[in-house]
């Protein structure tokens, strides 16, 4: 006879299931119970160009979903674990971070716990939910095989580096994409949204991480429908600074710019290749990553001082981003 632990006060088990008997071990009784937990809040999205999954971010009928899972279609079906279809409508979609928002028009679903992150270590048991090659509501267990990842996201001419991207070994197939990746304890940590194709890789699938970052980002889009994000125009890489300057800053890289767009704010303010930017609006810059967190909506339009290493000087240049 099955039995639960004890229940929180939202009716949501707060440990894994505790099945009775010697079939199940204690890794089996962890993946059934994160099963049990998470499959209704995990439905199957389907529309005339494809399918994928998606998470119950809310009762009200909000659901989180991979980007390109709705790449090409604002409608479709989404069909849940009891078999029930309804039809969804995209709230909102951002190919930069490749996450969206659809809703369904229902109310009382159950909605799936969420996690941080940001509190992953590798190694740690992850399970993976989702829809692989139409089978809805399948379930895979492994581990996260390493943190940090980066995976590129490309928007028409726009790009973008997705950073934090967890690395998984638990089978991803296509079909995964917008379902959930979650902890021992149920709580959904990543969107699983890539998988390495034959002869490249077997066992090795990317899930965007849910964190303060991509919390934001679909914040964004349920207000908006879309995120607006600053851009200087320029690409580079970090890089180790010269020592001098190193120990004048307290800071070890930059970022070097590689090229500026023509006409764009970084050229407008006079940086050019070989530059290093080691301070936005005056917070340090270290990576690609750093610099786009800060490249925010809000400073669209907005005067910043930029610290500028060129050479041996360190240099004050004002730019002003513009919308990307």
């Amino acid at each position: 006879m099955a039995t639960r632990a004890d229940q929180g006060a939202d009716g949501v088990a707060d440990g894994p299931v505790a099945t009775d008997g010697p079939a199940l071990d204690a890794y089996s009784r962890v993946v059934v119970g994160v099963a049990e937990r998470l499959l209704p809040s995990v439905v199957s999205l389907r529309h005339g160009q494809g399918n994928g999954s998606a998470v119950v971010l809310s009762s009200d009928g909000l659901l989180v979903t991979s980007a390109h899972v709705v790449a090409r279609s604002d409608i479709g079906t989404a069909v849940f674990h009891d078999d029930a279809e309804l039809p969804f409508d995209v709230v909102g979609r951002d190919h930069l971070s490749d996450l969206a928002v659809v809703r369904v028009p229902v109310g009382g679903l159950a909605a799936a716990s969420i996690g941080d992150a940001g509190q992953l270590r590798v190694g740690q048991l992850v399970v993976a939910v989702g829809s692989p090659l139409g089978f809805a509501g399948s379930v895979s267990a492994g581990v996260v095989s390493a943190l940090g990842r980066s995976l590129t996201s490309v928007d028409g001419r726009r790009a973008r580096v997705v950073e934090g991207v967890i690395q998984t070994d638990a089978a991803l197939h296509p079909g995964n994409s917008g379902g959930a990746l979650a902890t021992s304890d149920a709580k959904v940590v990543g969107i699983n949204t890539a998988v390495v194709g034959p002869g490249i890789g077997q066992g090795l699938g990317l899930a965007v991480p849910l964190d303060a970052t991509t919390t934001a980002i679909i914040g964004a889009l349920v207000s908006h429908g879309r995120v607006r994000r600053a851009e200087l125009g320029l690409s580079g890489g970090s890089r180790a600074l010269p020592p001098r300057i190193a120990d004048r800053l307290g800071q070890a890289r930059g970022v070097e710019v590689t090229g500026v767009v023509s006409g764009g704010p970084a050229q407008r303010a006079g940086i050019r290749p070989e530059d290093i930017v080691v301070r936005l609006d005056g917070v340090p810059v270290q990576s690609i990553g750093d610099l786009q967190r800060l490249l925010t909506g809000e400073r669209v339009g907005r005067r910043l001082p930029a610290g500028i290493a060129r050479g041996g000087d360190l240099l004050d240049i004002p730019l002003t981003p513009r919308e990307l």
